[in-house]
């Protein structure tokens, strides 16, 4: 630690501080921040040059590599990307894949501790990409933000203007393949007297997987869903708050900060069975292996209380498994590990 203080010197760097947001990289990483903050062991700012115990990567661009190579304290990247999470996210990924797990690899073995945001990308790390100086330290939010009182309801529905009347059901993530909207667009479909939203557009661009397809998807929606397009986090908010259902049909997720948010405001969450989610929301969330269950649960949710008070006591139990302050506390802990290990060794 440094001289002038007792506490922890942690710079913090993302490039999705001053180029692409609306991602869950750039969720993820406010989030774990915020959190550090309040941690009375830390002294923490953001992208700057100031001498650190901690250099802490969260993002896999030039920039970040850059701040990886400097000699200024011990380095850790939090590992939100393996290469199978390039495949329907990006355009041509299928290409490039090689390359991009080369990248991965180069650049998360600068770090003298890698933390992967969920069971599996730790085993792929390990196993696949052959590193060894891998944790688990999962993705969390701030609960208490998206809790839910009687007002936060009624005053996000008037701003959207909806009626306690109105059953809502919301997704959330960037319009690419993988996260599967013309799924969500089908469930639409068949429940038109319910409203949809879903939280995002494509923040890349024409780099997005299937631009141009993804663009007429959102093109395509039925009049009772709105895709919001990409919004400033803290606007994201008021969707959750006023919603009954979160659903996520991706086929593909590591540890998804939107189900989180959803969680914190205690709403039932349908997910598809995938093994991603092995570790993490089996046995806590709803989970769905068709586009036609999707369909089936979310009107099981509408029309069963039963049903619907089991689901929302699996959302409170990942609530309480993936606080940010428990979180915090956690990384606290590993980076004064590692900094003892590095005393022990001069």
């Amino acid at each position: 630690m440094t001289k002038k203080t007792s506490r922890i010197v942690v710079n913090m760097i993302s490039e999705s501080e001053f180029t692409v947001q609306g991602h869950g990289v750039h969720t993820a990483y406010k989030e774990i921040t915020g959190a550090l903050e309040k941690q009375p062991a830390i002294d923490i700012a953001i992208n700057t040059n100031r001498s650190a115990d901690i250099v802490h990567v969260q993002t896999v661009g030039m920039y970040a590599l850059g701040r990886l190579l400097r000699k200024n304290g011990k380095k850790i990247v939090s590992a939100h990307l393996v290469p199978d999470s390039f495949i329907g996210s990006l355009r041509a990924a299928k290409y490039w894949k090689p390359v991009g797990k080369l990248w991965l690899k180069f650049f998360y073995s600068r770090a003298d501790l890698v933390l992967a945001c969920s069971k599996m990308v730790h085993d792929e790390l390990v196993h696949d990409m052959k590193l060894s100086n891998v944790k688990v330290l999962y993705n969390t939010v701030d609960m208490a933000r998206y809790r839910v009182a009687a007002d936060d309801r009624r005053i996000a529905r008037q701003a959207l203007h909806l009626t306690e009347r109105d059953f809502v059901v919301i997704g959330n993530g960037q319009v690419q393949p993988r996260k599967r909207l013309d799924t969500f667009i089908s469930i639409a479909r068949a429940m038109p007297d319910v409203t949809f939203y879903w939280i995002g557009g494509i923040p890349f661009k024409h780099l997005g997987a299937k631009y141009e397809s993804m663009q007429k998807l959102i093109n395509s929606v039925p009049p009772n869903l709105t895709v919001t397009g990409v919004i400033p986090l803290e606007d994201v908010r008021q969707y959750y708050m006023a919603a009954d259902v979160f659903v996520l049909p991706a086929t593909q997720e590591n540890h998804p900060v939107c189900v989180l948010e959803a969680a914190g405001a205690g709403l039932p969450i349908v997910l598809r069975d995938i093994p991603q989610y092995d570790d993490t929301f089996r046995g806590s969330a709803v989970m769905a292996g068709t586009d036609e269950q999707f369909i089936q649960l979310v009107t099981r949710l509408r029309t069963d209380a039963s049903f619907r008070q089991s689901a929302i006591h699996g959302a409170k139990k990942i609530a309480e498994r993936f606080d940010s302050g428990a979180g915090a506390k956690r990384l606290v802990a590993m980076y004064q590990e590692l900094l003892k290990e590095d005393e022990e060794c001069a």
